[in-house]
């Protein structure tokens, strides 16, 4: 089995988060892998930018995810993938899709959708841990 290892951040601009659509419909957030000789807030901060064309600051850990996948549907292929995410803010609501990545608009969709549009149950209950941050700094 092959490992991988990914970082991504959750976007915040006001009351929305950053979720990117996928060319097949799937929204989902912004991750990428980790590239030799670099760290995970290094990589999560590049792959925002390269997928969405926004420019974010990190301001808490929210924990990882595992999961496995196959590799081009390959039943011999498994990748055991982890992903370390970050809650993120910017100051700008300006996007662009990175389309050679598959992704056909980046978008800030309101808090209160977000859970509602986002496809992965692992990435819905990272969002999860973002808002209760959001939440308890805005007290």
């Amino acid at each position: 089995m092959r490992e991988e290892v990914s970082a991504g951040g959750v976007v915040v601009f006001k009351n929305a988060i950053l979720l990117l659509r996928k060319y097949n419909g799937d929204w989902v957030l912004p991750k990428g892998k980790i590239e030799e000789g670099e760290d995970k807030k290094t990589t999560a901060l590049r792959e925002v930018k390269e997928e969405s064309g926004c420019r974010a600051s990190i301001n808490d850990y929210l924990g990882e995810i595992h999961y496995t996948y196959r590799e081009n549907w390959d039943e011999n292929k498994v990748v055991h993938k982890t992903v370390y995410w970050y809650l993120m803010e910017t100051n700008s609501i300006k996007t662009n899709a990175q389309r050679e990545e598959g992704f056909v608009s980046a978008e800030f969709i309101h808090v209160d959708r977000v859970l509602e549009l986002a496809k992965y149950d692992d990435e819905k209950e990272i969002i999860k841990v973002a808002l209760k941050k959001i939440k308890n700094q805005t007290r």
